[in-house]
């Protein structure tokens, strides 16, 4: 694995002494991350049916003088060569290829690895400024963390809380180094097409001509948490989302969620998702959540770009993402999860699309179980799901999942 260029954030802190500066923190996780499907003519544990990827991520964050902080991360992927013997296919955009070395991938899938993060943030009172290199989380532009890599944006945001419980912001995104959409996987996992990076983790232009963002934040009133946010996405369009989390004062173990979003394209783009969750019995929660969009939906519930979205009902999986935000669709999702003392973590989603179009096109089922369960710094991760997309035939996928962090 190319790790030189990496070598940016090792030199931060080892000269942070001489340079005096203050408070600096490392940290970061190591993954390896394996996927298997028979999708189609694939059979599970077969290698034209799988693929795996690891990912390094390496961050330091530290205070150059009072009020002002940097941090930087490096990101690195690689595939250990495993796509010449295991597997047929990797998990992160973020490799580059080199055609016509026989392997039965076709190319070698080359090592990379880019700065994910590189910013300088200030605060005032109770302003701060923050400009660079970085991830967000917004509810249309965000960082998708499903992924080995996840994508991250360079621009500038501004957050303030003069008001008591309050919290107003405001941004422009520049630039990202995501994928407009997550690519085609058009027979199971067997291409560099799990998306959400692009090659080399290069950055472009977000959007058409870069976008404003503006949200405030507000839980006076203790029980709910409201939201709202609208954006200029320059020379595209422009989107606003409003959500409010409450949690029931007759018993708050009871929690309510509604979400809106729409934009100003003609047609109608709307999306209305609310959720409902139970919270009463000691390590277990439940939750069911509905959505509907309109006839003209899309961009104004899919992180701007038709991937994953913040919706309620949301899939697990990125073979499914796209569908509940699609337009004309009703969706449902249930959840359960069950946390075992000593064992481990397990939880049950359902989640459907029932989309208008015809001949079933945009249709979605997806059924997961998964069991959670960490190790000291290990976090490990078993995932069954099973999807049926476009009333065609169901198909299994497992996932395994490796994190250790440091």
């Amino acid at each position: 694995m190319k790790l030189v260029k990496m070598s940016l954030a090792a030199a931060m802190v080892m000269s942070a002494s001489a340079f005096a500066i203050d408070n600096v923190k490392v940290s970061g996780d190591a993954k390896l991350y394996y996927s298997t499907t028979d999708e189609g003519d694939a059979s599970l544990l077969h290698k034209d049916g799988a693929a795996a990827d690891v990912a390094l991520r390496l961050g330091v964050t530290g205070d150059l003088l009072k009020g002002v902080s940097f941090g930087l991360t490096g990101n690195a992927v690689s595939t250990l060569g495993l796509e010449n013997n295991l597997v047929s296919g990797v998990w992160s955009g973020g490799h580059t290829v080199t055609p016509g070395n026989g392997s039965n991938f076709g190319a070698s899938v080359d090592d990379e690895n880019w700065m994910s993060e590189a910013w300088l943030a200030t605060t005032v009172g109770k302003t701060t400024v923050k400009a660079g290199r970085m991830e967000l989380d917004t509810p249309l532009v965000f960082s998708e963390k499903w992924n080995v890599a996840a994508n991250t944006f360079e621009g500038v945001v501004v957050m303030n809380q003069d008001i008591q419980d309050t919290t107003l912001v405001a941004g422009w995104v520049g630039k990202s180094n995501g994928s407009s959409t997550v690519p085609a996987v058009a027979a199971g996992p067997s291409g560099i097409a799990r998306g959400v990076v692009n090659a080399a983790g290069e950055f472009g232009t977000f959007r058409t001509d870069g976008a404003y963002a503006f949200g405030v934040v507000n839980n006076s009133f203790k029980p709910l948490v409201f939201q709202g946010w609208y954006y200029d996405v320059v020379s595209v369009a422009k989107a606003y989302w409003l959500q409010a989390d409450w949690a029931c004062q007759l018993n708050s173990d009871i929690k309510v969620g509604v979400q809106y979003t729409n934009n100003d394209d003609a047609g109608d783009h709307s999306a209305f998702a609310v959720k409902v969750g139970y919270e009463g019995i000691q390590n277990l929660k439940l939750s069911a959540a509905f959505s509907s969009t309109g006839e003209d939906a899309g961009m104004a519930t899919a992180n701007l770009a038709g991937a994953q979205s913040k919706l309620y009902t949301e899939a697990v999986w990125v073979d499914s993402f796209g569908k509940v935000g699609a337009a004309d669709t009703q969706a449902w999702n249930a959840k359960a999860s069950y946390d075992v003392k000593d064992l481990a973590k397990f939880c049950a989603s359902y989640t459907s699309a029932d989309n208008g179009a015809a001949g079933n096109t945009g249709d979605m089922q997806e059924i997961v179980l998964s069991a959670t369960k960490s190790f000291g710094a290990l976090d490990t991760r078993l995932a069954l799901i099973n999807t049926e997309l476009n009333g065609g035939d169901a198909y299994n996928t497992v996932n395994a999942y490796l994190t250790l962090n440091f």
